[in-house]
Formats: structure tokens, sequence, C-alpha cells
């Protein structure tokens, strides 16, 4: 190990923190579930817990540190976004409603047309 680069020796003490993050969150999981019998709240800090603990140690490592970047960023990203005001919302909608409804009448009256036209003139069943 002292032969190694740095960088690898970095990759794999990251590796090890991110299965220890994962560790952490099936330890979680499983206190969850195994203190089935326990009030609610307890079951609820085992799980809780056991997410804190893998966010701190993935948070030492550098992907870790990647994926708090990248979501810091994405939060930014979506404040950026210019949100449709109520009106806007409602009007979206009722034209929706209007197309589908259009379209389900279409569609209903053609069913019926290629029924009339198969059934009725081309095999005369009714």
């Amino acid at each position: 190990m002292a032969n190694q680069p740095v960088e690898t020796v970095g990759a794999s003490s990251d590796k090890i923190k991110v299965a220890l993050a994962i560790c952490a969150v099936v330890a979680g999981v499983v206190g969850f579930y195994f203190l089935s019998g326990q009030p609610t709240i307890m079951r609820a800090g085992a799980l809780v817990g056991g997410l804190l603990v893998a966010i701190a140690i993935a948070y030492t490592s550098s992907q870790g540190r990647e994926f708090l970047g990248f979501a810091k960023e994405s939060v930014r990203e979506a404040k950026k976004v210019v949100w449709p005001s109520r009106k806007e919302a409602t009007q979206i909608t009722l034209v929706v409603f209007g197309f589908v409804l259009v379209m389900a009448i279409f569609l209903w009256g053609t069913d019926k047309i290629l029924e009339f036209v198969l059934y009725d003139l081309i095999l005369g069943w009714k």
C-alpha cells in the first residue's frame, strides 16, 4: 500500500466510506423492523439515526461531497423555474380536460361508425 499512488488509496477509502454508509442505512432499516414491539418514536429514531450516520459517513467521501454539490445546484436550478400562476394553471388544466373530452367523443364516434360499417354493412350481423 505504501507504493500505491495517493489517488488509488483515496479512491479505495472512499469506496469503504460509501460501503459503510450503505451499511448504516441498512442497519437503520433493520433496526426499524427489529424494534416492531417498541413505540413508534423509538422505531423512527432508529431509522433516522441510521440515515443521519450514513449521511455523515458519506459526506466525508469525495462522492458524498460531489453529490451534496449536485443537490445544492439542483435546488438552485429549481428556484430559477418560472412556475405558472394559479390562473394560468387553471386555464391549462381546463384546456387539457377539454381536449380529452373532444378526443373521447371523436374516438367514440369513430368506433361507432366502424362498428356500423363492419357489422351492419359488411357482415350483416345486426
